[in-house]
């Protein structure tokens, strides 16, 4: 099945370069130059991953990703000319997974784009396609995530860190090791990008949150809720 990317970008130029790698890597591509457009095409088609400028006509980008993360954990990489982290880092507590600041090389978008689709594919061979450990279960091959039996929806990213905790249960994970765990790429940034997808997951978990321990100037153990 071909994977379907959104490119959301306002700039002629730019969405056609990225068009044209994608499409030569055999993905197909939709495209959108404002934020309207593109909230009526994540409407109407089945999309793998969006890549979402943040400057935007009519809608910016913080505002699509709000609205897609109310139905949607599709995974998305957002694109800006800021170079205030703040901004960054709201984009991520907003669901995004990822971020590129202009300029780019679009190889190095296509490389992360490529990273992110190929965490979503099952690894059933892999070992227990089940984890379970203080009331929260992985579903691996369907990425579904339940605390107490109950449906949870996480980001990719979210997952992805919660997955690779509970892989290593009880044992101390430092920031380091979740970035390059995740993300595959060296950390430009400082420890609030792995803070703030942390604060979101333990949101959602609720009361297990607990499970998730922060090991001061280190990183995050999971345990089980005692």
């Amino acid at each position: 099945m071909t994977d379907t990317v959104l490119i959301i970008e306002d700039e002629d130029i730019l969405r056609e370069i990225l068009k044209d790698y994608f499409m030569n890597e055999g993905f197909a591509v939709l495209e959108a130059k404002d934020g309207e457009e593109a909230l009526e095409l994540f409407q109407e088609k089945e999309l793998s991953l969006i890549i979402l400028d943040i400057m935007l006509p009519k809608l910016d980008g913080w505002s699509i990703c709000r609205r897609i993360r109310k139905t949607s954990n599709v995974p998305i990489i957002m694109l800006t000319a800021r170079t205030d982290e703040d901004d960054t880092l709201l984009g991520f507590e907003l669901g995004a997974d990822d971020y590129v600041t202009k300029p780019y090389n679009p190889l190095v978008l296509l490389a992360r784009a490529k990273r992110l689709l190929r965490q979503r594919e099952p690894k059933s061979d892999e070992g227990e396609d089940l984890l379970e450990s203080g009331g929260i279960q992985i579903h691996t091959p369907s990425r579904t995530v339940k605390v107490n039996k109950k449906e949870i929806a996480l980001t990719h990213t979210e997952y992805e860190i919660l997955l690779y905790l509970l892989e290593n249960k009880g044992i101390v994970l430092t920031r380091e090791q979740l970035i390059t765990k995740v993300w595959g790429y060296e950390h430009l940034g400082d420890d609030r990008t792995i803070n703030s997808h942390m604060r979101n997951l333990r949101h959602k978990l609720g009361d297990h949150s607990t499970c998730i321990k922060t090991i001061v100037r280190t990183g995050y153990k999971f345990e089980d809720i005692q």
